[in-house]
């Protein structure tokens, strides 16, 4: 297969076997269901690393979620993608491992959707990132139970699939699984 154009996504059945690829704004603008990934990096202290997406982003500009989030290109691993990713938005490098995928459904004010067949990847790192600002507004960490307290006292400024991922899948995106 040649590899996939950055603005692409490899649309996917509920098994994540392929069905072809589709330009990634058409996907979310049809609700297809396409492979995707989220990173999440945790200190020595099991603080998660959030970044806060870049305010000119076509969707959900401005709002929090986990270390970074991405689609992978044909032929590429989920962590070789997810390695790729986290340089691209943190500015950094660090081991992956894959825990768990599921499948999600959020809808946008602006009319697009994202409709992922999502792997979760976990790693560690203790020191500072350079984020790319085309990617990134801010960033800090934060511990779980923060966390789960921020959501619930202020919903609207996190993503819908960190949301999604934080309430089901918390137990298994925890530092203790590297």
């Amino acid at each position: 297969m040649t590899e996939l154009k950055e603005n692409y996504v490899i649309l996917v059945d509920e098994n994540d076997h392929p069905l072809g690829t589709m330009e990634k704004i058409e996907a979310h603008e049809k609700a297809k269901l396409h492979r995707a990934f989220s990173v999440f990096i945790y200190n020595s202290k099991n603080e998660l690393m959030l970044q806060q997406r870049a305010l000119t982003k076509y969707h959900t500009p401005g709002l929090w979620t986990n270390t970074c989030c991405s689609h992978q290109k044909l032929d590429e691993s989920n962590i070789e993608a997810g390695k790729r990713r986290l340089m691209e938005e943190m500015g950094f490098s660090t081991d992956l491992q894959e825990t768990i995928s599921f499948i999600y459904k959020a809808p946008f004010e602006n009319g697009l959707t994202e409709h992922e067949y999502d792997y979760i990847l976990i790693g560690e790192y203790n020191d500072v990132p350079e984020p790319n600002p085309d990617e990134v507004n801010d960033w800090k960490w934060m511990s779980l139970d923060d966390i789960e307290m921020d959501i619930k006292e202020n919903p609207e400024q996190y993503t819908e699939w960190f949301k999604i991922i934080f309430e089901k899948h918390k137990s298994e995106m925890v530092k203790s699984s590297i």
